[in-house]
């Protein structure tokens, strides 16, 4: 028996499966909770699982850094300690807790190419490093190291580097930003659910256009984010659509730097929930002009597959092939 989780701000899914004697993995149980109505991970465990339950290995991917196999989450008051996991499992030894874009980074691995859009029409297939990108709650990104045979995991927290504005648009997106964000001005502050947010808020200050009657207020109980971007890809709306315009933008630029970060001519994956929500977005050619617009390594970039990924499961896949590796 094998539990896989994939442990994110909005939403933790659990998964119960069985390896077969030909190694093919059977689904037994799955489980999605809205992560925020719950005090402590130790809550959904105990909700989850089925009594007397016997397991040999457990894996999550937690939104988060993991540090020596503990990860207090970034977005969510909880601390999860693998040590403490096997006591509470039963599990003598194989246990491990992967920041949520490790198990992404694995996940994606592992999709079908039905499950996959490509953005570049120029890309070639190379082996090589492969850089991942995912906005969702937050930012996340990860990077897989090919040693020349396989890949290898490597955890980043790159989504919380500095922003940095491209063009007079952003200066002036930036100089809104420092009055919000005083101390600290992350890519994950814009290439986010509230990124979208603050996107339109600072398009609002900026008269760009008039306020959209449809979209919530910010204490709204309603996802305003969702909003925005649903007006903004059906062009319902001027300033929700600038809005999505610009946090392809941004994404797409991002998504570039850390390809060179990571020197990624393997390719770029996409995940998180937000891409395949604004696909006709991301596929207009707007993202991979930003990708690409690095001076002298346009080149090199121009030849990089970026594919977005369509399957919400991949962190969750991720998890239950670890043991695989």
């Amino acid at each position: 028996m094998i539990l896989a989780g994939d442990i994110g701000g909005t939403k933790t899914v659990l998964s119960l499966l069985t390896r077969e004697t030909d190694g093919s993995l059977i689904c037994i149980q799955e489980q999605s909770f809205a992560s925020r109505e719950y005090r402590k991970f130790d809550d959904i465990l105990a909700t989850f699982l089925p009594a007397g339950i016997n397991l040999d290995a457990a894996c999550f991917g937690v939104a988060g850094p993991v540090v020596n196999q503990r990860s207090h989450t970034t977005n969510l008051p909880w601390l999860l300690d693998a040590v403490e996991l096997k006591t509470k499992l039963g599990i003598t030894d194989k246990v491990k807790l992967l920041n949520d874009l490790e198990a992404m980074a694995l996940g994606m691995l592992y999709l079908p190419e039905k499950d996959l859009v490509e953005l570049n029409p120029n890309a070639e297939i190379r082996s090589g490093n492969i850089a991942i990108i995912a906005a969702g709650t937050g930012l996340g990104e990860a990077i897989l190291y090919w040693d020349g045979n396989k890949h290898h995991l490597m955890a980043t927290e790159g989504g919380h580097c500095d922003f940095a504005a491209q063009n007079t648009s952003q200066d002036l997106l930036l100089a809104y930003l420092r009055k919000k964000y005083p101390d600290h001005i992350s890519y994950e502050r814009v290439i986010s659910g509230n990124g979208l947010g603050n996107l339109y808020d600072f398009l609002c200050e900026h008269e760009f256009a008039p306020p959209c009657l449809a979209v919530p207020a910010i204490n709204s109980d309603i996802d305003r984010n969702a909003v925005i971007s649903r007006l903004g890809i059906a062009g319902e709306d001027p300033l929700c659509t600038e809005a999505v315009r610009l946090f392809v933008e941004i994404y797409g630029a991002e998504a570039g730097n850390l390809a060179l970060k990571s020197m990624a001519i393997g390719g770029v994956f996409i995940g998180g929930g937000i891409a395949p929500k604004i696909l006709p977005a991301m596929v207009n050619g707007k993202f991979m002009q930003a990708f690409k617009a690095k001076g002298r390594f346009l080149p090199l970039l121009n030849k990089v597959s970026v594919k977005v990924s369509l399957n919400p499961r991949t962190p969750l896949i991720g998890a239950l092939n670890y043991f695989n590796l």
